[in-house]
């Protein structure tokens, strides 16, 4: 092979598919890591019984409208940098290289955890039904590694295999939320449709911050549109158009389902029934007015709905993994697709040996792989995903500040800025109920090691950029600017752009 040929091969290896997902896919890779039957089975009843305060169903309203603010910001700035690195390189663009490599590890460990996460809720919520339905008892872990092994394979495949696979799971998990929903609304509590769980002034209870904080957990993947924008045919529609209608779909959907399950028992007694089923709760009021086949539907499409959650964060793990080993921040071996399917092959495989690592390590010491394993794992990786969408806001801020890129003032100025306000008070809320979120004791260690991760993470990430700057200035250089990055701006710009004169005067 020529020089010039082995030149162009390995230009194609990493670079990501272009064009095979259009708003449809994008819109299913988003939804499925929100996991909308998960959330309505486990969020919203947690919500309840743990809080003891019946605003959810507002509170979902009031994060949807928060995080569609955000994107205002988010997605005028994905017109003019298109990367698969989405927050690490948006925060670069923003904040600078050191900051966007510590957003890059903290982006990696978040999304690994929530992935790694639903490893444990898949095997106990399998297990009961697979011995209920063929009388076949079977450990969790050995349902993980099955869920694993379809994971690590979809990985590698072509991006819109896993769309289409997706969109099937998705659009069964949506229509029977909206099935029990329906249900509940037409046998509500003293045959009266209450409106009380709807209240604003249920925001301003005391303890209202646990709640807002859970339904962040809720729209955790919004974010995820902009990962594909390499892979998205005209990613200047593409995004915008599904992020803004996820966030949509994802709210109407939380918003029904809290609202119906609370008219179904009574505004008064939700909490106390959340209290006493727990995740069971949809499905004991399914069960009253549906029947048991239908409990059962909802039981598969619950197991089917963390499957395709897993799916989803696999592929949005990979792709931040792809794009720090195509800068070189990580081993350059990541930044390598398959030339056939065009997926990052190398950082999906090393996602799915995580996994796997993962699996055998919480089997063979016999930890809770419900609350230690899903819920500690899950919640915390909620934790990092909303520290790093405050963190972006900050950067789409001074982005704009810097290079206003034609985009008025609405979206370079005014939206990001309440949004950042907002969401800083969000995440100190979510900081100062952790341990309400995690269901521990307020001087449980869990409550301060789990959320300080990220900010070991972060720590590692600064260090490893100022290293790279000394050492390997090229890499430095490049952090960032991705194969595809379309903001125009020269590699040494983007020193001035985050306001310093020139490289030199990067700390």
């Amino acid at each position: 092979m020529s020089h010039s040929s082995r030149l162009g091969a390995d230009s194609v290896s990493r670079t990501l598919a272009h064009s095979r997902l259009g708003v449809p896919s994008v819109v299913f890779f988003v939804l499925s890591a929100a996991t909308p039957l998960t959330v309505v089975a486990g969020v919203v009843t947690t919500g309840f019984a743990v809080t003891g305060i019946i605003g959810l169903p507002i509170a979902f309203v009031a994060i949807a409208a928060l995080l569609a603010l955000f994107s205002v910001g988010y997605v005028a700035m994905s017109r003019h940098i298109t990367n698969a690195g989405a927050f690490y390189t948006y925060v670069t663009h923003g904040l600078g290289r050191p900051a966007g490599v510590a957003a890059a590890y903290m982006a990696l460990i978040a999304y690994n955890l929530l992935q790694v996460g639903l490893y444990g809720i898949i095997g106990v919520a399998a297990a009961p039904q697979l011995d209920q339905w063929f009388g076949i008892t079977i450990d969790w872990w050995i349902i993980a590694l099955a869920a694993w092994a379809i994971v690590a394979v979809l990985g590698v495949l072509r991006v819109d295999v896993n769309g289409k696979v997706l969109a099937v799971l998705l659009l069964s998990e949506i229509a029977i939320i909206l099935v029990y929903s329906i249900a509940s609304l037409g046998n509500p509590a003293g045959d009266e449709v209450t409106f009380d769980t709807l209240a604003v002034s249920n925001l301003f209870e005391t303890g209202a911050g646990a709640i807002l904080a859970l339904a962040v957990l809720g729209f955790v993947g919004f974010e995820a549109s902009v990962v594909y924008s390499e892979e998205s045919r005209n990613p200047r529609r593409t995004v915008p158009m599904a992020t803004f209608t996820s966030i949509a779909i994802v709210g109407a959907v939380y918003l029904l389902a809290s609202w119906s399950m609370s008219v179904a028992t009574g505004p008064d007694q939700i909490v106390g029934f959340s209290q006493q089923y727990a995740n069971e709760t949809i499905f004991v009021l399914a069960d009253s007015t549906l029947g048991s086949t239908w409990v059962d539907i909802g039981h598969a499409l619950f197991i089917t709905s963390v499957l395709a959650a897993m799916i989803s964060f696999h592929n949005t793990s990979a792709r931040y993994g792809f794009a720090l080993g195509r800068e070189r921040v990580l081993p350059h071996a990541l930044g390598r697709t398959s030339p056939q399917s065009g997926a990052p092959v190398v950082a999906s495989v090393l996602q799915s040996v995580f996994g796997l690592a993962v699996i055998v390590i919480y089997a063979a010491l016999g930890l809770d792989p419900l609350i230690e394993l899903f819920f500690y794992l899950g919640t915390t990786g909620g934790f990092g995903v909303l520290t790093l969408v405050t963190l972006t806001s900050l950067g789409v801020i001074t982005f704009f500040a810097r290079q206003p890129s034609g985009e008025n003032a609405v979206r370079r100025v005014v939206a990001p800025v309440i949004a950042a306000a907002l969401l800083i008070v969000v995440l100190a809320v979510a900081l100062a109920n952790y341990d309400i979120m995690l269901g521990v004791a307020p001087d449980a260690p869990q409550r301060w090691i789990l959320p300080g991760i990220f900010v070991v993470f972060a720590a590692i990430g600064v260090v490893w950029a100022r290293y790279l700057k000394t050492s390997r200035p090229d890499v430095y250089e490049a952090i960032g600017r991705g194969a595809n990055a379309a903001t125009g701006m020269s590699v040494v710009n983007l020193d001035d752009e985050v306001g310093q004169p020139d490289q030199q005067s990067i700390r």
